[in-house]
């Protein structure tokens, strides 16, 4: 089995991965807030633990994989207000949306997907021990958790105090006994969805949806908690802090081992935000570019480092995917060896805190093998660089349906193309190669590449 290597969070360092359990790996992430279309952010994110949870499937024989849908939030009422869509076809509609966009990206739907509206009954069991332990305090109809009743506040952000107060999402209010806690549970008006609770009819803070979701599907500890950088803090620090709270846990580790955040995605060096107007939709690059070039962009750079987004790293991800295929199309023929695993150097990189990049250039080697080997090796490299590729989540279409064999770009009839490639057959055939060079010529110029090969001749439209 290989020693994987992860850089945790926690302690900001990297560590050998030891399982609690080796027969069953858990893994836990935060999904979306579905109120609008995820932004190439926001697939990041879900494309680093996509690949995380892709490796730990194949390195160990079972892993459940969770990842949330925040289907009540103050952004979804103010959108569902505004729009006057009723919050369930809101969240349905763009819930079902971040699952196509994701699914294109190759993002295999999370083993366990729970929505928050329905795990109220967890969140308020939850609020309501931490109440019990004197960990949260009623104020002006909200609960609120006091963080000065847990120690090691701030252990994973490694914040101080000005820093907690200067990163939280809720605004320092009068009511609260130090400005950094935060809200478990909150009033409803009657314009705002709320459920009966013994605090009144309301609905949870953000952060608790969490915490009652992992402890729900998961249970306590579980092994690797994901997420993006802006997520470390207040987030992932309050749901450290009410669990650990909650079931008197001393270590922040007794409720996730290791902690992974995946870095921002930046456009010329700046963090993409909408104030400053620089975020990019998924739903809109993917009626541009293939959901395989997108994700091999995102792999593109280590997941803890910034990606700074532009043309020129999509355009390279489609050049090298292009080449990948173009190999396997050229050993389209070849059988795969079914004892075939992945490449030793693939599985290296990986296991070194998931280094992509690097398992970018072995899987490109492989591919070198795969074109000079001797013909009863190429069954053996194929499968190697097709395995690898499952792991990374590429390669997975068809060679000429990728490199568009037999499709046209403007609408032209496939049944002229066929005609023209007959009449070049003929010519050809009647040793006429100046008119077969003209229909050659003419094919060109309406944008198709010919190819002759074995079995015949073979077109696509031109790149």
């Amino acid at each position: 089995m290989s020693v994987i290597k992860l850089h945790n969070s926690l302690g900001n360092k990297k560590e050998l991965f030891i399982p609690i359990d080796e027969k069953h790996i858990r893994i836990y992430a935060c999904g979306p807030t579905v109120y609008n279309y995820a932004h190439i952010g926001n697939a990041r994110m879900a494309v680093v633990c996509d690949l995380l949870v892709r490796f730990m499937k194949h390195t160990y024989p079972k892993v459940t994989y969770v990842s949330n849908i925040t289907d009540i939030d103050d952004k979804i009422i103010k959108v569902s207000l505004e729009s006057n869509v009723p919050i369930k076809d809101l969240t349905g509609k763009y819930e079902k949306i971040y699952n196509d966009n994701m699914l294109e990206l190759g993002v295999l739907k999370p083993d366990i997907q729970p929505r928050a509206t329905e795990h109220i009954k967890e969140m308020i069991a939850l609020i309501k021990e931490l109440i019990i332990k004197k960990n949260a305090y009623i104020a002006d109809n909200h609960v609120l958790f006091d963080v000065t009743t847990y120690e090691n506040y701030g252990l994973l952000s490694g914040r101080n105090k000005e820093d907690q107060i200067a990163g939280s999402r809720v605004k320092v209010a009068d009511y609260k006994k130090n400005a950094n806690d935060f809200v478990l549970w909150k009033p409803s008006t009657s314009e705002q969805p709320g459920w009966d609770s013994p605090w009144g009819i309301g609905r949870p803070g953000w952060h608790i949806e969490c915490s009652a979701m992992a402890e729900k599907t998961l249970s306590l500890p579980f092994d690797i908690h994901g997420g993006g950088l802006d997520l470390t803090f207040p987030h992932h620090e309050n749901e450290i802090a009410q669990s650990c709270a909650a079931h008197d846990f001393k270590n922040p580790q007794e409720y996730a081992k290791y902690w992974i955040h995946n870095g921002f995605v930046t456009m010329d060096g700046e963090k993409m935000s909408k104030s400053l107007g620089n975020i990019f939709l998924v739903n809109d690059l993917l009626e541009q570019y293939p959901g395989e070039t997108l994700r091999l962009s995102l792999l593109s750079s280590h997941y803890k480092q910034p990606l700074n987004w532009n043309t020129d790293i999509i355009e390279q991800a489609q050049k090298n995917l292009d080449r990948l295929y173009r190999v396997l199309k050229d050993n389209i023929n070849i059988d795969i060896d079914k004892q075939a695993k992945p490449s030793e150097e693939v599985i290296k990189a990986l296991s070194d805190d998931l280094n992509s990049s690097l398992a970018i250039y072995e899987i490109n080697s492989l591919a070198d093998n795969l074109s000079k080997c001797k013909s009863e090796e190429k069954s053996f490299f194929k499968g190697q660089l097709l395995a690898c590729g499952k792991i990374l989540g590429i390669l997975q279409d068809c060679p000429n349906k990728w490199l568009k064999y037999g499709t046209t770009k403007n609408n032209i009839d496939s049944n002229l193309i066929e005609e023209l490639l007959n009449k070049r057959k003929e010519a050809r055939d009647n040793k006429n190669f100046t008119e077969a060079d003209k229909v050659r010529d003419k094919l060109k110029e309406m944008g198709i590449e010919i190819e002759d090969t074995s079995d015949g001749t073979i077109w696509r439209s031109q790149n």
